[in-house]
């Protein structure tokens, strides 16, 4: 079991984490210098907020950091808490970029990726500065050695789920699956609740959503029960914002608690409805890990849509008053 299962399984979840803050760190430092005031400049309206929320984490590849930068500008009194509101509702939609990209099943690719993108990293980050002889050809290097080293940790994750995936065989030999399916084929709660709390513990919901789509695409679980661990993952992401505003202002901790809200309540909405968002995304794809990215997609969409009008209530304002 150990060989079989123990060791693939945790190699591949750290190479998973690992490639996604390669990829989140490689993508900031291109892009980080000037996102903080990009951001509080760009946010005046709920719905101004939800597109950059949404363009943001889909370049950065990390709803965390985004609702981590946008808690800290709240506690740095360089941001109101009623404008925080669009952007961690355009958070979970930037977020859903990760997981269509596995659905497409192009785990072969990785390798290729990593062989092409890592010497190009390499001969950038080498270059002696001599050779460099304008700024702008000192620019263009650096967005060259992010954007390859960015690409590098695309190919870690597709490369973690080609080994994660591996592991199944021998799981299904183990028995470990039936219990679990088995109590969730009478409730889907099981699932929810296990994708949240897998979530919360690796502060991952693409990796625990990568790992689900794995087991659907060799049909392990079905998609409804998928569905149900995808729920759970956008409730256990939860916790690290929570942690991030520890100890910070009151209107920091507002918007931990409004991503709190935000993910709970669609969870809670979108439970009955498992088995429509199942068929839903079922017209979209015959691909079982397909269809799962396309319900998060669906889902989180669907939930930033209806939350939006509620972010321009007045309440909200008053809120950002009381606290000057």
């Amino acid at each position: 079991m150990l060989l079989d299962i123990v060791l693939p399984l945790t190699a591949g979840l750290a190479m998973f984490l690992f490639g996604m803050k390669v990829m989140e760190l490689a993508l900031y430092r291109w892009a980080g210098p000037r996102l903080k005031m990009w951001i509080e400049r760009t946010t005046r309206s709920p719905l101004r907020g939800l597109a950059v929320g949404t363009l943001v984490t889909a370049l950065l590849q990390s709803s965390s950091a985004i609702t981590v930068i946008t808690i800290g500008l709240v506690n740095a009194r360089l941001m109101d808490f009623s404008r925080t509101l669009g952007i961690i509702l355009g958070t979970n939609i930037g977020t859903c970029l990760t997981t269509e990209l596995i659905g497409l099943n192009i785990g072969h690719d990785g390798l290729p990726m990593l062989l092409t993108c890592f010497p190009i990293w390499l001969i950038c980050s080498t270059l002696p500065d001599s050779w460099l002889t304008s700024s702008r050809m000192k620019g263009f290097v650096s967005s060259l050695k992010y954007m390859a080293l960015a690409m590098c940790g695309l190919a870690a994750v597709l490369l973690a789920i080609v080994v994660m995936q591996s592991t199944i065989p021998a799981l299904q030999s183990y028995g470990m699956f039936e219990w679990f399916v088995k109590q969730a084929q009478v409730s889907p709660l099981w699932g929810v609740v296990a994708g949240a709390i897998v979530t919360a513990i690796i502060h991952s919901s693409s990796a625990t959503i990568a790992m689900t789509m794995g087991l659907a695409s060799v049909h392990v679980i079905d998609v409804e029960l998928g569905i149900a661990i995808v729920l759970g993952a956008n409730i256990g992401t939860c916790v690290t914002a929570l942690i991030a505003a520890i100890g910070g202002s009151r209107s920091g901790q507002f918007v931990a608690w409004s991503h709190i809200l935000l993910n709970v309540g669609g969870a809670v909405l979108f439970f009955p409805l498992i088995g429509a968002l199942a068929h839903a995304s079922g017209l979209l794809s015959v691909s079982e890990s397909s269809q799962l990215a396309h319900a998060q997609t669906i889902f989180n969409i669907v939930c930033s849509l209806i939350a939006l009008p509620i972010c321009y209530l007045p309440v909200f304002r008053k809120l950002d008053a009381s606290r000057t």
